[in-house]
């Protein structure tokens, strides 16, 4: 079988801007640089400048937005780029897409490469939409004969055919990303590039948008490279990701371990230290003093995809007997409104907790987690027999934070609504 020929290669990538003026900074820097290249030095502001971290403040008038980037690409890959923003994502695909030029290290491409990077990118807002599509063919290199051909198809794909003959100034953001990815997905580049501009569209077009990539990836042998904050489309879309931090790669491998890696490392905003909570109710004969997430890999998390498998932890000190025989656990998602949304109770599960006499943790599994995109709080109850409040063993409200990104749980390819409601297994069907 012939291996796939690569067809882009980021050697040594680095982008240094200057912070607080346009333009490459004062006179004498100018003349520094200047004198430099003439003796054929190195720009002597290359050595210094402060990692991409936009939560810091910096100590340098200059910020590398990207530091020694190397990756390669084969024809036919998807390729996903996650992280942070600020992590560097929308800088790199600028580079690669040739609208500016890397301060170090060089990019080969081989073919045409069509960019989607911002809302109307490369659009003229006096012209018309159809005018703005013979424009963009242009830019790419394709005869006027040549997109004709792909004419009608990409304006039935963009839903924009009442208003093709209007200004694109007039268009919405929605419709102008529609019109825009048809352009550029029906031009046939050998590159797609796509930056999060998909979040604009509606869930119809995205799901349409998606499936489109899909095919271009499968069908047509086409390289896409697509950044998302969507963990659920880079999971069903690419094949490959990367994940920047402060503008490094700081890992490299399947889409599925990347969203992981990802997801195992972006802590979150608030993590709660239980030793020291004084708000919680019972007689503290024993109390929870830790609860922590975990991913079918074993990382540990601050977010996880709807549907997907979790594991909670929850350690605990124990400081008087207790009669674990009769041990009664709960575990509850509240949503931000303080509504029960899930519960788990180990006596309705049939569960005993008598040998947790011997251990200080136990643990929870969820094989698929089919909660609403949002933030959740864990409330933890622990009484003996009942949950008479007599009986309080610990009570505590707000122990963990977790956050759930929405999923393709069906597999239908539209993701799940925001909500505070959990889904439960089930199907439609229609009766003869």
């Amino acid at each position: 079988m012939t291996q796939p020929k690569t067809i882009l290669v980021a050697e040594n990538i680095s982008k240094q801007y200057r912070l607080g003026v346009v333009g490459t900074g004062t006179i004498s820097h100018d003349l520094n640089r200047w004198w430099n290249r003439i003796q054929g030095k190195q720009d002597p502001y290359l050595k210094v400048g402060d990692t991409n971290d936009r939560s810091t403040k910096a100590n340098s008038n200059y910020v590398w937005a990207l530091e020694d980037i190397n990756f390669e690409v084969k024809q036919g890959e998807v390729l996903g780029i996650i992280g942070k923003n600020g992590a560097g994502k929308s800088t790199l695909l600028k580079l690669l897409s040739r609208v500016t030029s890397p301060t170090t290290g060089e990019i080969k491409t081989r073919g045409r490469i069509a960019s989607l990077l911002e809302v109307g990118t490369g659009f003229h807002p006096e012209l018309t939409g159809r005018e703005n599509i013979y424009l963009n063919g242009a830019i790419l290199g394709m005869t006027k004969a040549e997109i004709k051909v792909k004419e009608d198809e990409i304006v039935e794909f963009s839903g924009c055919e009442r208003y093709i003959d209007t200004p694109v100034k007039r268009y919405s953001s929605g419709m102008r990303v529609r019109l825009a990815f048809a352009v550029a997905a029906h031009l046939e580049p050998d590159i797609l590039v796509i930056d999060e501009v998909l979040a604009v569209g509606d869930a119809e077009f995205q799901k349409k948008a998606i499936g489109k990539m899909q095919d271009i990836s499968n069908s047509e042998g086409r390289t896409v490279l697509f950044v998302s904050h969507n963990m659920a489309a880079v999971k069903s879309l690419c094949t490959r990701a990367l994940v920047l931090e402060h503008g490094k790669i700081v890992f490299e491998g399947s889409q599925n371990d990347a969203v992981n890696f990802y997801l195992s490392t972006e802590k979150h905003k608030h993590q709660i230290n239980l030793a020291s909570r004084t708000d919680r109710k019972g007689n503290q004969k024993m109390k929870v003093s830790n609860v922590s997430f975990f991913n079918k890999k074993g990382d540990e998390v601050y977010e996880v995809i709807s549907g997907d498998y979790l594991k909670i932890r929850v350690s605990l000190e124990k400081h008087k007997p207790v009669n674990y025989k009769k041990l009664f656990i709960g575990i509850n998602f509240i949503d931000p409104n303080m509504n029960f949304s899930l519960s788990y109770v180990n006596d309705e599960m049939g569960f005993s907790f008598a040998d947790l006499e011997q251990k200080d943790t136990f643990e929870l599994e969820i094989p698929n987690l089919y909660l609403r995109a949002r933030d959740y709080s864990l409330r933890l109850l622990i009484t003996e027999n009942d949950t008479n409040a007599h009986n309080f063993i610990d009570l505590i409200e707000n122990a963990a934070s977790l956050n759930i990104l929405a999923g393709d749980i069906w597999g239908s390819g539209k993701l799940n609504r925001t909500g505070s409601i959990a889904i439960l297994p089930g199907s439609f069907n229609i009766p003869d």
